[in-house]
């Protein structure tokens, strides 16, 4: 009885803790009983085969592991009535609290087992963010399925294979056109007993085709005490969570994360970046089914009783502008092509603006990247004239962005230049760099306010190890994780698990980096993406092609090639308009026309310019690539042929991953025959 009493008071004391002491790591985050199945091997590929966690004697990486539900509970108990998910309908913005968040999760969770949601099959979750995606991904893990989102990108042959692949039971598409992919493959199922439809009504009945709000009723006969048991039964070291890698290379991995790897690393990230609960406003727009948008926009926010804010479906189109201006998030994460796109369009602004006002930015500019630089190296003290600049330029550009209320902005899922970083520093905003993978459900390297460096991603994750491994002269390793954060394993894939892990459990990443002497973290290339010349030199890509994109600004996408030539070349896109449907369109952007027009040239398209042969646009790209060659450490790291193409690379073109990092193999058997002529084959 003494122990029932004595728990009771802990769960009691632990669900009534303040903000500040639930910020303090010391205290233990978990509600009630600590759940873990009995497990011998740190790697499971079986959907219901539990895991050995990687916990730690003491500190952050010792916290008692707790469950999707324990931690859901812990929120709701003393933030229940706070607003947790804000979407638009019918132009209104509508929100759910965080009890009506949790209700509506159980609610979906008894019609997933209504439906016949078998334990430990998939529930996928195919369309853009939005509250019923969040609702039907926790109901799924309530209801001991494995919550798995599909990119919306996806072909309906691409679909089938992930629903198949985790023997999903339900898919939850977003409207008709997801829809009619499903039906497309639904004969090649054989695990699929419903499909929901959670935005508009159906557009034709089907049997076993439901819309949101049928959906939502299927399970109200279905006892508490039934859903009770079966949360009751979760184990924080089993698999609730599978995140698809994009495929680049054959077909996307199952990536098997464990309730405690979403808890554990939502705590972490969360402490390390010096959240406050109740206080974090975000807006979601990356698709979720990446592990990016999910972690911070899904768990993050649920630990930390933070307000999701859900963009319009045409977010990247151009209205998550407006959607920031309206929300002024508290925190903001851009892929690096987003904060480009920012940085476009502030400059084609700047370029309609007075001479006056030019002179005035260019003078606010150069205080703005001072004072960043400052505030980096851990100096307090500001450039004279900064109090003038902040109030004329810097405060205007964050009201203007919708970033006036952010105290961090963040990048990551691809690499992001140097220049666009200094861009923005000079605008007195830091962009901090993370750096992780869906195998590290999210972050491992943090860049924060109190740790960053530019162009590093970081300090490791506390609780969390790295180690470079076979380091070479300069100290160049491939970067291993070890920590809670680190995944299960390849669902029905062992081979590729064992690729990955090894067999004291370190993940390889695959990348390449280096540490300074203040243990900052710094990406120098992936393994794979090499170029392996034929006089055997490994090159890797990334740094020229930035570089040519420093030198020459017209330049949208550059891909350098040459694996096994005797010489680098490099396909170039030009930057131009983009359609409606996000599609790259042949228009220069203005920005562009203004360039030409300066040099001469009066062009309007690309394909203008390429027909021509536009000599002084090609000789000012020649330029930028004979001045990034001076650079080069060696010959064999010299561009020596280069072509424009066409179209510019984009998402729906297969040239981008859904977070808009560029998939080289794909690229490289589009442009054959383009590659095929700067080596004479």
């Amino acid at each position: 009885a003494f122990v029932i009493i004595f728990s009771f008071v802990v769960i009691l004391r632990l669900c009534t803790m303040s903000a500040d002491e639930c910020n303090d790591p010391a205290i233990p985050l978990t509600t009630g009983v600590v759940r873990l199945a009995p497990a011998q091997d740190l790697w499971s590929t079986v959907r219901n085969k539990p895991v050995k966690l990687r916990m730690e004697t003491s500190g952050l990486g010792s916290e008692p592991p707790m469950t999707i539900h324990q931690m859901f509970l812990a929120t709701v108990q003393k933030y229940g009535d706070y607003p947790a998910l804000r979407g638009k309908k019918d132009g209104t913005w509508v929100t759910l609290t965080y009890k009506e968040y949790y209700q509506h999760a159980r609610a979906a969770a008894k019609s997933f087992l209504k439906l016949g949601l078998e334990r430990f099959h998939g529930v996928g979750i195919l369309g853009f963010n939005s509250p019923e995606w969040f609702i039907a991904d926790v109901g799924c893990i309530l209801a001991g399925g494995l919550a798995t989102g599909i990119y919306t990108t996806n072909s309906p042959e691409a679909c089938q294979y992930v629903a198949d692949n985790c023997e999903a039971n339900v898919l939850v598409v977003e409207n008709n056109k997801q829809l009619i992919k499903i039906l497309q493959v639904r004969d090649q199922l054989p695990h699929l007993k419903a499909i929901v439809q959670y935005k508009g009504e159906l557009e034709q009945t089907l049997p076993n085709v439901y819309t949101w709000a049928e959906f939502m009723k299927l399970g109200e006969g279905v006892p508490d005490a039934e859903l009770d048991a079966l949360i009751d039964s979760q184990k924080a070291n089993e698999c609730c969570t599978l995140i698809y890698t994009s495929g680049t290379t054959g077909n996307p991995k199952g990536v098997m994360l464990s309730h405690d790897n979403i808890t554990w690393t939502a705590t972490a990230a969360g402490l390390m970046t010096s959240l406050k609960m109740s206080e974090e406003e975000i807006v979601s727009y990356l698709p979720l089914s990446h592990v990016a948008a999910q972690v911070q926009d899904m768990w993050i926010c649920m630990r930390f009783a933070a307000i999701t804010n859900f963009a319009e479906p045409d977010a990247l189109k151009g209205s998550l502008a407006n959607t920031l201006r309206e929300v002024r998030p508290t925190s903001f994460l851009g892929v690096p092509r987003v904060w480009e796109k920012m940085q476009e369009a502030m400059k084609s602004v700047g370029a309609k603006s007075s001479v006056m006002k030019k002179k005035i930015a260019d003078w606010a500019k150069g205080i703005g990247l001072q004072a960043s630089y400052n505030a980096m190296n851990g100096d307090s003290s500001v450039p004279w004239g900064f109090t003038l600049a902040n109030a004329l330029v810097f405060k205007n550009v964050r009201k203007a962005l919708g970033l006036d209320r952010c105290r961090a902005c963040y990048t990551g899922a691809a690499p992001i230049t140097k220049d666009t970083l200094e861009y923005f520093m000079s605008l007195y905003i830091t962009i901090f760099e993370l750096y992780g993978m869906s195998e590290s459900t999210g972050p491992h390297a943090i860049s924060w306010a109190e740790g960053y460096r530019i162009m590093s991603c970081g300090k490791v994750l506390t609780g969390c190890k790295t180690k470079l491994d076979k380091p070479d002269t300069d100290g160049n390793g491939e970067i291993c994780f070890w920590g809670r954060n680190v995944f299960m394993g390849y669902l029905n894939m062992p081979d590729k698990t064992e690729e990955a892990l090894d067999a004291e459990g370190w993940l390889h990443s695959g990348d390449l980096g280096k540490h300074d002497e203040d243990d900052f973290l710094y990406i120098t290339g992936r393994i794979k993406e090499l170029i392996i010349t034929a006089g055997g030199e490994n090159i890797p890509p990334v740094p020229t092609e930035d570089a040519l994109k420093e030198e020459v600004s017209i330049i949208s996408n550059a891909m350098l090639v040459g694996d096994k030539k005797k010489f680098l070349s490099m396909l170039l896109t030009l930057k131009c308009n983009i359609d409606d449907n996000g599609d790259p369109t042949d228009e220069l952007t203005p920005l562009v026309v203004e360039f030409c027009r300066q040099h001469g040239v009066i062009a309007s398209k690309v394909s203008e310019i390429i027909n021509k042969k536009e000599p002084a646009i090609y000789k000012v790209i020649q330029e930028g690539i004979d001045r990034v060659n001076a650079k080069a450490t060696s010959n064999a790291q010299r561009v020596q042929k280069w072509t424009i193409l066409p179209q510019d690379f984009s998402i729906s073109g297969g040239e981008l991953g859904p977070t808009m990092k560029l998939k080289r193999p794909v690229v490289s058997k589009m442009y054959q025959e383009d590659i095929n002529k700067f080596y004479g084959e």
